[in-house]
């Protein structure tokens, strides 16, 4: 159980509204790997959950950078609303997807921003106390960028690749996943 509890009903009729668009968006435009429900709960939905056990629990204001289908960011604003979410993404069509989801699921405290990161990075710097981001390429390329979006004492989360490797600026950290995938990687990078 990541969260240490059991979803409340609210929660439960997000998810389920989320996993019904992400189906239904999946038909037209390629926004995740599979529109199969228990591959998008498992490899997505519990995913992104996973960033919780890394980000400190007053979280106030959260950056998901690059957010595609809203992962990890509507996940951990379904079960922490209290949290101001930022989801920024630069291509048209998934920000339209990530505008939709954000209406439908009547979510509030989100905002939805079209974009490229570097193009942003002056205008939101230093508004976040955390960014977020799933990466498929090198992490310790996207630290000096996302850093520049947090506060001071802020940090970077980045799900990691299949492959530790060394990290010149900082720290790997390791959490329990679940039953069946033992564990899982985040790259935490705190700018000094």
């Amino acid at each position: 159980m990541i969260l240490g509890r059991q979803l409340a009903g609210r929660e439960r009729d997000l998810f389920t509204k989320y996993l019904n668009l992400l189906r239904k968006w999946q038909r037209s435009q390629r926004l995740v790997g599979s529109a199969e429900p228990g591959w998008i709960v498992e490899n997505l939905f519990l995913d992104s959950l996973l960033f919780l056990r890394v980000l400190p629990a007053g979280l106030g204001s959260l950056l998901d950078l690059g957010s595609g289908a809203g992962l990890p960011g509507i996940p951990i604003k379904i079960v922490r609303p209290e949290i101001q979410l930022v989801l920024l993404e630069s291509r048209r069509r998934r920000a339209s997807f990530l505008s939709s989801a954000v209406r439908e699921l009547a979510l509030e405290g989100v905002s939805v921003l079209i974009g490229r990161a570097e193009e942003l990075a002056d205008a939101l710097a230093e508004r976040f106390d955390a960014v977020v981001m799933r990466c498929a390429g090198d992490v310790e390329r996207l630290f000096p960028l996302a850093a520049r979006f947090v506060i001071s004492g802020g940090l970077v989360v980045a799900s990691g690749p299949p492959r530790q490797r060394p990290l010149a600026q900082g720290e790997w950290v390791t959490v329990a996943a679940g039953k069946d995938r033992k564990t899982r990687r985040f790259a935490v990078y705190r700018p000094a």
